[in-house]
């Protein structure tokens, strides 16, 4: 993944509900990766790499990053298909080596998609604390890369 570290290509959300947003964008999973994932965590099953197109949204609070949700939720054009909610006291963050986020599966169904044939691309977005995403750094990023390949996923 290439989502690792803040900086320059951080572009801020114009919008007054969630102001502090900024989206870090993120290249294309890279085929390598998605085909060892693909084999490694699903058991050659592609279709469960849901991740080739993703992108994050860095929230200064939890509060914009609720907001956020809230509107992707009432977006007529958004079909939510999961949300893994790694923000939850529950959760068991030694499963991502401590990472912490938001995650939502979903398509994006509007008259463009549809004629460009992708409303059933199921695409990544990671809403983020800013707190977390700082420690995403590129050594942060390798270590979770050892940490996953350990893991084989």
């Amino acid at each position: 993944s290439t989502t690792g570290g803040g900086g320059a290509d951080s572009v801020v959300v114009p919008s007054a509900d969630v102001s502090d947003g900024h989206v870090r964008w993120a290249k294309i999973k890279s085929t390598c990766r998605a085909i060892e994932k693909a084999v490694r965590s699903y058991k050659g099953d592609v279709s469960r790499v849901t991740d080739i197109c993703r992108q994050s949204i860095v929230f200064r609070t939890l509060q914009d990053l609720v907001t956020c949700l809230h509107m992707i939720e009432s977006d007529r054009s958004i079909r939510i298909l999961r949300i893994k909610n790694r923000l939850d006291p529950a959760y068991d963050d030694t499963k991502s080596a401590g990472y912490r986020d938001l995650s939502l599966n979903m398509l994006v169904v509007t008259d463009e998609t549809v004629r460009m044939g992708v409303e059933n691309h199921v695409c990544e977005l990671q809403l983020v604390p800013a707190e977390v995403f700082h420690l995403k750094s590129d050594q942060g990023h390798n270590r979770y890369v050892s940490f996953r390949n350990m893991r084989a996923e």
